[in-house]
């Protein structure tokens, strides 16, 4: 039972809640998260199952689309509606023009400050943990690119937007920044992830309805990754852990036995090979 699960994850459960749902309904004790969404959260949340939580990083660093509602005129200490009042302003008018200009400024590159309800550790300790004992400590921001963000609509001072983002962008301080540039402040009232990469939320299975066949095979759980066919002496190489010279010009390849199962990921490094940059599954396993 080695493979990728796409779930819709419905409010008021964790990411973790989730994991250990689906362990008890798959009896299983390998099971993970390739990303976390807040318990207010809804949307797509895909879990890796046995081998597969091997590769969850490369689904991880994947880019991902989101649709938010943001309340104008009040700000939370959490950034959503799940925190206290801690601020309101009044709401300037504003036109949809207005909305939409601010909105394509936010497209690029730029640095973005961590909240402090975020799971990011400092010295090993969550940010969220030390904000609930009323902590705030100086954090460093991080380059994160908004690739593309429309208004869905705009009215009784909520935006309603969908946004292209990259890993490790939060889109409540994304919100928090659209409000600011629009003059006044605001928070999240849903946040819906709807892609991660080349998966879509409407692949996804409800938590209710989870079974054996949702699982998506291991062997077919990176096609956003370039692949690789070994022959069978570029095999053993790769069960061993060795370093191989490949005929391709992808600086990472997801690497498959003669079989057609995926053994490893590898990477090019300065020397002209490739290197195993994470081994996956045995061929005999």
């Amino acid at each position: 039972m080695d493979g990728i699960i796409l779930i819709d994850k419905d409010k008021d459960w964790t990411s973790q809640d989730v994991c250990s749902k689906v362990k008890h309904i798959l009896n299983t004790r390998k099971v993970g998260h390739t990303g976390t969404l807040d318990p207010f959260a809804t949307g797509l949340l895909i879990l890796t199952v046995g081998s597969a939580t091997k590769i969850g990083q490369f689904i991880e660093s994947l880019n991902k689309s989101y649709i938010a509602s943001m309340k104008l005129g009040v700000k939370t200490s959490t950034g959503d509606l799940t925190g206290e009042v801690i601020e309101n302003k009044k709401v300037p008018t504003l036109t949809e023009s207005v909305i939409k200009e601010v909105l394509s400024s936010l497209i690029g590159a730029q640095e973005q400050l961590p909240p402090m309800t975020s799971a990011i550790k400092v010295n090993g300790v969550p940010l969220y943990k030390m904000a609930h004992q009323g902590l705030e400590i100086a954090r460093k921001t991080r380059k994160i690119e908004v690739y593309e963000i429309k208004l869905v609509s705009y009215e009784n001072d909520i935006i309603t937007f969908a946004c292209d983002v990259s890993k490790g962008t939060y889109i409540r301080t994304l919100g928090e920044t659209i409000a600011e540039k629009l003059g006044t402040v605001g928070h999240l009232l849903e946040l819906r992830r709807t892609k991660v990469g080349r998966y879509f939320i409407n692949n996804a299975t409800k938590i209710d309805t989870l079974n054996e066949t949702s699982i998506i095979d291991i062997n077919k759980s990176l096609p956003f990754m370039p692949s690789y066919n070994l022959n069978s002496s570029e095999e053993k190489i790769v069960l061993n852990g060795g370093k191989l010279s490949l005929l391709t010009k992808d600086k990472v390849v997801a690497v498959y036995g003669i079989t057609k199962k995926l053994l490893a990921v590898y990477q090019k490094e300065d020397d002209g090979f490739y290197h195993c940059l994470r081994g996956i599954q045995n061929e005999n396993d």
